[in-house]
């Protein structure tokens, strides 16, 4: 760190040469910025790296209740092992499916559950692709439970009347076959609330449509085409007794009631000979329900009328469900906090309840000034190289109050290189790496529309690339770019210098989930991470890693003459 900044006060070349630098470097990209002139030639410009700490932090007690989306299957990951992931969640009839009247003698003719998958129509032949929301291919086994734990609306411990959240348990420290999760009171074992079992399948996710055929009062047939999904049918009986058997009782009357009659249900996937796959459910799709198709008596003749009870798995306007995935982690690769300090050798993402990596851009002591001795901090040598001294000292402003600089940040990116090992990971060419500002608990400046207009809300893979580079397969690199961020830090003073690193397969995504009880500066992370299982393993900043593949914070400046 002594070289790096003895650099930001001798390095300055010409205008020529940085030109030259310019084009021979094919790194380098031109990026509006609110601090440089285009045309102005009377300044110098050079390139720096500035000093950053990264290292681990382990993820445990994650926020799993109001995700976007819910994995359920099983997943092997070939570096960090094997996740099992389930969800408990609610059903709910419509506002307008209270107290019902289900006709003279009715009868369920068949009763069809059905989540669809995320899945993209292939034009060309009409078919679907659903390998983006897929992980493996070999079957799963998968059983259904009725839900008899209540998932409460409100957490009884606030004084504010807040939202209850559930947390993760996902480390096997109790046993890895049941389903956990945790809340400000203890912890819940779902398997001890399980109801009747509703379904027991081997399960394997098709990519095929769904046809569902229906006939009117004449016998008209009319089919109906739709996309990928989880579909299969249940029990007649079971939902003879639980519904239709409860017309005129209280349990039906209305939402409250109804929710505290009929809890839920308990999707429970295991390992299926060792082995299995994992799906991401569009579980929050209005698609999402348990359809009871039944027949009831006509009032003016001896013909059956046919109806249809809906039972949502997804909130309506008017109605809330709660919902929440749990998850089993066997990890075959011990997941630790890292090392502060001095930084770590490699940095571990893994989605779920997995890692993350912190990089704290100005850790540490630096030789500002040149005489040999760590003494001042990297922040505010930072300031003190790129601000505009008062002479008294402080630093001189605008009529604003922002900062007035000496050095003009034309662009700053950090540079990340994955481990070679992750080559082996084929599928992982479809993640990305999402920076977010830790501090705050939102993306960086720099993700803004304003400054990166490349959202894709099509294809999450190509969104966001100015701010967030994609993985360059070549190189295994990945550039993420700070430019305004730091240009905060300089003008406006702002003080969050850590950026936490995760995996996503969802850049678009950018809500954040809690981690109870934190004790630390990360207290929240993005929830698109939790939802992406694969992870990766990324070179840190830890003086045992070679140079060119250390983790680098490149500052590309102008100095005026």
């Amino acid at each position: 760190m002594e070289k790096i900044f003895k650099a930001l006060n001798f390095i300055v070349v010409s205008l020529f040469l940085a030109i030259f630098f310019i084009a021979c470097d094919n790194d380098f990209s031109t990026v509006k910025s609110d601090v440089l002139g285009e045309g102005n030639v009377n300044f110098n410009t050079g390139k720096v790296n500035l000093p950053i700490i990264a290292y681990n932090k382990k993820l445990d007690s994650l926020q799993i209740n109001n995700l976007s989306s819910n994995l359920l299957g099983v997943f092997n990951d070939p570096v960090y092992g094997q996740t099992t992931a389930s969800i408990i969640t609610q059903v709910s009839p419509p506002s307008n499916g209270f107290s019902p009247n289900f006709g003279k003698n009715p009868v369920i003719d068949s009763v069809v559950l059905s989540i669809p998958y995320y899945s993209k129509a292939i034009i060309i032949d009409s078919t679907y692709t659903i390998k983006d929301s897929l992980y493996g291919s070999e079957p799963v086994h998968l059983s259904l439970y009725k839900n008899n734990y209540f998932l409460r609306d409100f957490n009884p411990n606030s004084s504010t009347n807040s939202r209850q959240n559930y947390y993760s348990k996902a480390d096997g420290s109790i046993n890895n076959t049941e389903n956990f999760a945790i809340t400000q009171n203890g912890i819940i074992n779902f398997d001890s609330y399980k109801g009747e079992l509703l379904k027991d399948t081997i399960y394997t996710p098709s990519n095929k449509r769904i046809v569902t055929v229906t006939f009117d009062s004449e016998g008209k047939k009319t089919r109906v085409k739709s996309p990928p999904a989880l579909r299969f049918k249940m029990d007649k009986d079971f939902w003879t007794t639980a519904i239709l058997d409860k017309e005129g009782q209280p349990e039906l009357s209305n939402e409250n009631n109804f929710k505290n009659y009929f809890r839920g249900l308990y999707f429970k996937a295991e390992a299926n000979n060792g082995t299995g796959n994992l799906v991401l459910l569009n579980m929050a799709s209005s698609s999402s329900a348990i359809t009871i198709y039944y027949s009831f008596d006509a009032s003016t003749s001896g013909e059956r009328t046919q109806n249809t009870y809906i039972l949502n798995l997804a909130s309506t306007s008017t109605i809330n469900i709660n919902r929440l995935n749990t998850f089993i982690n066997t990890y075959t690769r011990p997941l630790t906090n890292g090392n502060k300090t001095i930084g770590d050798e490699k940095l571990y993402l893994k989605g779920i309840e997995g890692s993350m990596a912190v990089v704290d851009l100005f850790g540490g002591m630096v030789d500002c000034d040149g005489d040999g001795n760590l003494d001042m901090s990297a922040l505010d040598c930072f300031k003190e190289t790129y601000r505009v001294s008062d002479g008294n000292g402080g630093y001189k402003k605008d009529s604003s109050g922002n900062y007035i600089l000496k050095q003009l940040i034309n662009e700053a990116r950090l540079v990340i290189y994955e481990d070679q090992t992750m080559i082996n990971s084929t599928d992982h060419k479809y993640d990305r790496i999402y920076a977010y500002d830790v501090k705050n608990n939102i993306p960086t400046v720099d993700y803004l529309d304003y400054y990166d207009p490349t959202l894709n809300t099509t294809n999450p893979l190509g969104s966001k690339i100015v701010s967030l580079g994609q993985r360059e397969p070549d190189s295994l690199k990945y550039k993420i770019r700070l430019t305004q961020h730091l240009n905060n830090i300089l003008i406006r003073d702002s003080t969050n210098t850590k950026i936490g690193l995760v995996l996503s397969s969802n850049v678009n995504l950018t809500n954040n989930s809690e981690i109870l009880n934190s004790g630390d500066t990360v207290t929240s992370v993005p929830s698109a991470s939790i939802i992406t299982p694969r992870g990766t393993i990324l070179y840190g900043t830890n003086a045992s890693v070679p140079e060119n593949k250390k983790m680098k914070l490149e500052l590309f400046f102008t100095e005026p003459k």
